[in-house]
């Protein structure tokens, strides 16, 4: 539907939508808090809560109500079944509360129901390895309590939930942590797993792979400056294709990006800056804005979208197109982002400062070829007989893409014939006088009713769903389904994923330009009127006439008109009218008698006589409306209309009477939250949708089991629910359906993909026998013990995908033998003890066995010849994993909290190497035994080790590291027995290098031979006293040393010259540090915890430095002249209780945030009026402080520990530090 959950006060494609941005699922709730009131209500919970709900995240915060009793609340059983993240807040009284302890065991067993459900522990004051062991006094004397009240069963369940919990990460909150980073770094990972991943459609990628990668590398991605990257050329050349291929695979370096189309078009409409503006803070801030005008969104993109490292591509501007009036200026935006414009105009990015220009060139001529026999033969290289013929047209087309594709179509199982026709007219009409001419033969050759519909999708529908327009022109007898059809047959249109219609901007082009010739001096004589000034001027002056068929008036949402009957007197032949934010006044009941499609959404009156006779599509969305509005009794007059759109009708408090209206396909009330009552829907025998979702209409009446068509209902709110079933119709393809009833499948003889959820354990009928075309089968929160009605049946055979969820009764799994087709299994939270003929799966290419906590094997593993993918984790009954030695094309092996297994059977040496890429092995505690993956690994680029006995044995035999050339991240976690790792040098492709906790290493060996190597990360490493030569590592851009209790010196940094970010945390017998001055690229320097640091030299030479953090740094008594430092926009010396003054803070014009909380010798600060900039200023705890100069000139926040600013503050504050 064109229509989308949101805001009602908010249109589908509003400045609040944004096309990077995934909708995310009508959950009830999307995070559930579990947390024990007394410890952390107050403090951490409260902000955690207000943080998550202000970013619009739907969260459940603890309802005492539902803690009443004995038992467990269903509401609240219900609340954490339908959450998609669990944060259990676990302090120390976590464990003396039964209710919490019941809401973590309902946690764990809810864990991962669904494909990407998390549980995120947050450690309060607590060590993760007493909520494993229970050992403490705090937590052993509450289950002592426990002990006497509840029975062992009940016990243990609690302690197992708590064991399991302690083993994930989380994070872990002590006294010296700053609550408010915590809450912001919870945040960004719950936002993060909430959105998912996002890649941009693009088209076919013939030919240019080359020109990807040339963008990529001026884009210079592991530089740190700003930059720019233009891409220019004729329309149809592929700068789309090239900027959508380049997002997709570089987005995810960047902490945020956007990407935004079709800007041309969108600045021609009155709103069109500010709905840019809203587009890129929607997307970059993660939620909706309403910006009114472009100085406050260039206040807003300025303050906080510029804070963050972004990637934001700008599709196909023009002359029209102002960066700094839509974005603001270059140089606000955080180092390292990056920006791509995509313009037919090479000048408009001559006006772009900084900006490295692309030309998009033409194709070659064999990628031509290619592109045009995809096309014209639906295969790379055409029939050798065509080949002339084919040089011919590949000449025409001149290398532009969009005219092959369109040529090459049309072209298709065409006789020879036409071929030669068409190619004399060409050579009549050559490539020079406009690529219009080679795309208008494709328009040519279209019936009447299709160019109809051609035109209709170029004016209004590009970017909507197909649904809607579908209905219109079937009563238009357009024959819809072979004209779209044939439409994206000769790739004139696209239909995307989403079912909406996607066109090419030369295309676009050509067909407004067909209508606007069809008068080109009255604009008011054309079929269709789209401009908004167009419009407004023929209705003004009531110059319309017949020929107008489609209208379009959209004034936004800050410049309403008037429009009266007079405007539209003329209008009898309008079968198509948008109006959007208008005041529509007098009487129209002789108006617009031949409209098919009326859509009136957001108007503050709408007149009572509107004419509704022919009407199929009546959208009222957002709109003023009453339950006295004389329109629904026109309504009743209205026998054709099939779609009724009454969303966000608030002014609704009752459902309107449409039983009259028997053709209605579908009803939309969702978010009338004043609708309450019954809905009749008997009468409407054809209904196939029906919405209530956020309305109060508690009952349905009617006999809904006659509605035979009826495919979604989304009525959370009902409480009467009619009696009948609705049968399902016969052709259905795809169905999901949660039901307390298990449905009546057996005459769904066409059905290829089933979701069922919480469906009761009565099986009708082997109804598996009767599903033969069944491709995709998921099954959720099934109650019933077996899927089968007994041992003789069979899941249907030509399944490819089966995933089974959270069915907790499930006593056994389907004999799987007979699934010769199944290609993709997936078991999450099953407590079944055997995978029955898992061996025979021949096709399977993924397995993933996810908190089978009853599975004690896999037997028949071995003879997956064809896995790709295996994924075992919190499987904790299983021992052994067999044999994978003929697992040949196993690229992905991830064993994960397995906390028996202590034996992988893997393959020889004698095999010649293994084709794993990815190898990750944590968190399970008794395996020993890991021989079968004693081999070369030479196709590896990433292993992940961590937590496990024999991970030293692992590390040294692994027939050296020397043979490991592909590696490109390394991550080493709690090899405590680990005493070297001498060939780590060897590994020349290593990009990402990170240990932690292996505190048997006392020394690390020379790195100097890994110059790829970027990202350096060492913490925990208790032992080392001191590190090695890091000189030769000339691409490192990140280095992080945190808790070498036993370092006391770092040395020779000077030559790190593409260094970025240092950090040195916790190390508290370092006195100084080497000379910094010559780090010229660095931004970030963070120094934390160093209580015996005494002098940092050079600093005042690091002339890019952004952020300066040396918080607790207790020894340091002096600081150099800071006033160098003309691009610090952050400085925290919170802690450093020896400084005395801070000098050239006054002239540090750039500077936003200046933390110096406990800076307790500080006596005065200079004068601070000139740092107009600044938004924070954090004097907490100076005690000796007895005056700032300047500061009243200053509109900055002063914070105190109560400041109701404080939270939105830490955000602002870990921002920098997590840099």
């Amino acid at each position: 539907m064109e229509w989308n959950r949101s805001d009602p006060s908010s249109e589908p494609d509003s400045s609040s939508s944004d096309s990077t941005t995934r909708p995310r699922p009508a959950l009830k709730y999307e995070v559930f808090l579990s947390f024990r009131g007394p410890d952390v209500r107050t403090t951490f919970a409260d902000s955690l809560y207000h943080f998550l709900v202000h970013s619009k995240i739907r969260t459940f915060y603890d309802d005492e109500e539902l803690r009443k009793g004995d038992k467990i609340a269903p509401s609240l059983v219900q609340a954490i079944q339908e959450s998609k993240i669990y944060i259990p807040i676990l302090s120390q009284g976590y464990a003396s509360s039964k209710w919490c302890l019941e809401e973590l065991s309902l946690m764990v067993e809810s864990l991962n129901r669904n494909q990407g459900h998390i549980l995120l522990p947050v450690f309060y004051f607590v060590e993760p390895r007493d909520v494993r062991r229970q050992e403490r006094s705090y937590y052993s004397r509450a289950f002592l309590q426990h002990s006497r009240k509840y029975d062992a069963e009940t016990t243990k369940e609690w302690k197992e939930a708590l064991q399991f919990v302690g083993q994930l990460k989380g994070w872990h909150v002590t006294e010296s942590d700053r609550q408010g980073a915590v809450i912001d770094n919870i945040f960004s990972q719950v936002w993060s797993h909430l959105m998912g991943s996002y890649k941009i459609e693009t088209d076919e990628l013939i030919g240019i792979e080359s020109r990807v990668k040339e963008v990529r590398d001026l884009l210079d991605l592991d530089g740190e400056r700003l930059k720019m990257v233009g891409i220019h050329g004729m329309g149809g050349i592929g700068k789309t294709t090239i900027s959508k291929a380049v997002y997709n695979e570089v987005s995810s370096r960047f902490e945020r990006s956007c990407f935004l189309e079709d800007i041309r078009e969108t600045l021609l409409k009155n709103d069109g800056v500010v709905t840019l503006q809203n587009k890129i803070i929607s997307s970059i801030l993660r939620h909706d804005s309403r910006v009114g005008d472009t100085s406050e969104g260039i206040h807003i993109i300025r303050d906080k979208v510029c804070k963050y490292k972004v990637f934001i591509v700008l599709d196909d501007v023009d002359e029209r197109f102002e960066f700094e009036k839509i974005l603001g200026k270059l140089q606000d935006y955080f180092f390292g982002s990056r920006f791509i414009v995509t313009t037919r105009d090479k000048r408009v990015l001559e006006f772009l400062e900084g900006c490295t220009l692309f030309e998009a060139k033409l194709m070659s001529h064999n990628d031509s070829f290619k592109l045009f026999g995809k096309h014209a033969f639906r295969m790379d290289d055409p029939p050798e007989e065509n080949a002339d013929l084919c040089e011919e047209f590949v000449k025409i087309a001149a290398g532009l893409p969009l005219a092959l594709k369109v040529i090459g179509s049309f072209l298709f199982r065409k006789e020879k014939r036409i071929w030669r026709e068409k190619l004399e007219e060409l050579k009549e009409r050559p490539f020079s006088n406009g690529v219009h001419e080679i795309l208008k033969i494709s328009y040519n050759d279209l019936t009447s009713t299709e160019k109809e519909i051609f035109l209709d999708i170029a004016c209004f529908f590009i970017g909507k769903s197909k649904e809607l327009p579908f209905y219109m022109w079937t009563d238009c007898k357009f024959y819809p389904e072979s004209g779209v059809n044939n439409l994206i047959f000769k790739s004139l249109i696209k239909v995307n994923e989403s079912n909406e219609f996607e066109m090419h901007d030369l295309i676009k082009d050509l067909g407004r330009a067909i209508v606007q010739a069809e008068n080109i001096q009255q604009p008011w004589k054309r079929s269709r009127i789209w401009s908004n000034d167009e419009a407004l001027d023929m209705l003004e002056n009531g110059q319309g006439n017949d020929k107008v068929e489609a209208l379009r008036i959209d004034m936004g949402d800050r410049d309403v008109r008037k429009l009266t009957e007079e405007g539209f007197r003329k209008l009898s032949g309008v079968r198509f009218l948008q109006v959007r934010h208008c005041n529509m006044t007098g009487d129209f009941s002789k108006m617009l008698p031949n409209t098919l499609w009326l859509q009136l959404r957001f108007c503050r009156s709408i007149p009572d006589d509107v004419n509704l006779k022919k009407v199929a599509i009546l959208d009222l969305k957002g709109s003023y409306l009453r339950d006295d509005w004389r329109g629904w009794q026109r309504a009743k007059e209205g026998k054709k209309l099939k779609v009724v759109n009454l969303e966000g009708c608030s002014g609704l408090v009752k459902a309107p009477d449409l039983s009259s209206c028997r053709g209605l396909e579908v009803i939309n009330v969702e978010g009338c939250y004043y609708m309450g009552g019954e809905l009749h829907i008997g009468n409407f025998k054809n209904l196939k949708r029906l919405s209530l979702l956020g309305s109060k209409i508690s009952a349905l009446k009617g006999d809904i089991g006659m509605l035979q068509d009826l495919t979604e209902i989304d009525a959370p709110n009902l409480k009467e629910f009619p009696a009948a079933v609705p049968a399902f119709p016969t052709s259905l393809k795809q169905l999901t359906i949660s039901t307390p009833r298990f449905p009546n499948l057996l005459e769904l003889k066409d059905l290829e993909e089933l979701c069922l959820e919480r469906c009761a354990p009565e099986i009708p009928g082997d109804i598996w026998l009767h599903l033969t075309k069944l491709k995709i089968l998921t099954v959720s929160f099934f109650r019933g013990k077996s899927l089968l009605i007994d041992s003789s049946s069979h899941l249907p055979s030509s399944l490819n995908s089966l995933a089974l969820s959270c069915c907790f009764e499930l006593e056994t799994l389907p004999n799987l033998v007979n699934l010769s087709n199944l290609t993709q299994l997936r078991l999450e939270l099953v407590l079944v003890d055997e995978i029955r003929g898992l061996g025979e799966l021949g096709m399977l290419e993924t397995l993933q066995v996810s908190s089978a906590q009853n599975l004690k094997s896999l037997d028949g593993l071995q003879n997956l010849v064809l896995l790709q993918q295996l994924t075992v984790e919190h499987c904790g009954a299983l021992e052994k994993l067999p044999c994978i030695a003929n697992l040949t094309k196993l690229n992905t092996l991830v064993i994960r909290s397995c906390r028996i297994l202590f034996e992988i059977q893997g393959p020889d040496a004698s095999m010649g190497g293994s084709s794993l890429t990815r190898l990750e092995i944590s968190r399970c505690p008794k395996l020993a035994n890991v021989e079968g993956l004693i081999q070369p690994l030479q196709a590896l680029n990433t292993l992940n080790l961590e937590g496990f006995p024999s991970i030293e044995t692992l590390l040294l035999r692994l027939s050296s590291f020397s043979n490991m050339k592909n590696l490109k991240k390394l991550t080493i976690c709690d090899a405590t027995q680990l005493t070297e790792m001498e060939e780590l040098d060897r590994l020349e492709s290593l990009e990402w290098l990170q240990m932690d906790g292996c505190t048997g290493i006392k020394k690390l060996p020379h790195l100097r031979n890994l110059r790829n190597l970027k990202q350096l990360i060492i913490s925990g490493c208790t032992s080392i006293l001191k590190l090695p030569n890091l000189c030769g590592l000339t691409s490192l851009t990140t280095l992080e040393i945190k808790g070498f209790t036993q370092l006391s010196e770092v040395t020779r940094l000077e030559r790190l010259e593409s260094l970025v970010r240092l950090k040195l945390i916790d190390c508290g017998l370092v006195v100084r540090l080497p000379d910094l001055s010559e780090l010229k690229n660095l931004k970030v320097l963070i120094i934390r915890g160093c209580t015996q640091l005494m002098e940092i030299t050079g600093l005042e030479s690091l002339e890019s430095l952004q952020v300066l953090a040396m918080s607790s740094c207790e020894s340091i008594y002096e600081l150099p002249d800071l006033s160098h430092l003309e691009h610090l926009r952050y400085l925290n010396i919170s802690g450093c209780m020896q400084l005395t003054q801070v000098m050239g803070v006054e002239r540090l014009g750039s500077l936003e945030v200046l933390a110096m909380s406990q800076c307790k010798s500080i006596i005065e600060l200079p004068d601070l009026s000139a740092l107009k900039n600044m938004t924070h200023l954090d004097i907490r705890e100076c005690s000796q402080l007895i005056g700032i100069i300047g500061l009243h000139k200053l509109q900055c926040t002063i914070l105190g520990v109560h400041d109701p600013a404080f939270i939105s503050y830490w955000k602002t504050h870990e921002m920098y530090l997590n840099m």
